[in-house]
């Protein structure tokens, strides 16, 4: 059973726990550095980035880097805003992580929220189409050369990947799609794929 933490420091991370235990997911909320403590893979859900930026501590700042480097991470609209790089604003103090910049509410305000069909790649296509559901979303407005788009909308990118780091600008959680939980989940498998295939080559 894969033990994955959901920051609830603010936001809407009941539902991503919701799903991930559907998924038979062992779930821990982070609050605390020492919540980090055993944790195989992190949820960090959408919300208000300038509250996150408010409420964390310096300590919780540094444990959640050291561990955004070392294992599978996931942001989720605001979430994803705290993991990539933003326009200079002194209210919120992203971490930096990915190689991608974004335009805070760039897809309009809590108004002009919107759902819409994604166009999504190969591995994570299914019988039922992916469909977005975007609230005071990020836009990306640049990647870097080491970022693979997962999904799109209306050519646009909105899901993206840096090693084993997950960024989507909307909120799958919301839906009945568990398509990008279901990522996530297996990227903890990969460094035992590893293991077990360095084993084999030595024998």
């Amino acid at each position: 059973m894969a033990r994955v933490g959901v920051l609830a420091l603010q936001g809407d991370f009941p539902k991503h726990e919701d799903r991930l235990r559907a998924l038979g997911c062992e779930v821990m909320q982070v609050r605390m550095p020492e919540d980090l403590n055993g944790l195989e893979a992190l949820v960090w859900p959408g919300g208000e980035s300038t509250t996150m930026t408010r409420v964390m501590s310096d300590e919780l700042r540094v444990a959640l880097t050291e561990f955004c480097v070392h294992h599978p991470v996931w942001g989720t609209c605001a979430g994803m805003i705290m993991l990539a790089h933003t326009d200079p604003d002194p209210r919120v103090r992203t971490l930096g992580l990915a190689d991608v910049h974004v335009n805070r509410n760039g897809w309009g305000r809590q108004v002009h929220s919107f759902e819409g069909e994604l166009s999504v790649v190969p591995e994570l296509e299914s019988p039922t189409q992916a469909t977005g559901i975007f609230i005071r979303a990020p836009r990306i407005t640049r990647i870097g050369k080491h970022i693979r788009v997962l999904a799109t909308i209306r050519g646009e990118p909105v899901a993206v990947s840096q090693d084993r780091m997950l960024l989507t600008t909307f909120h799958p959680e919301l839906t009945g799609d568990d398509r990008f939980h279901r990522l996530l989940l297996s990227w903890i498998l990969e460094p035992q794929r590893s293991r077990i295939s360095s084993t084999g080559d030595r024998t």
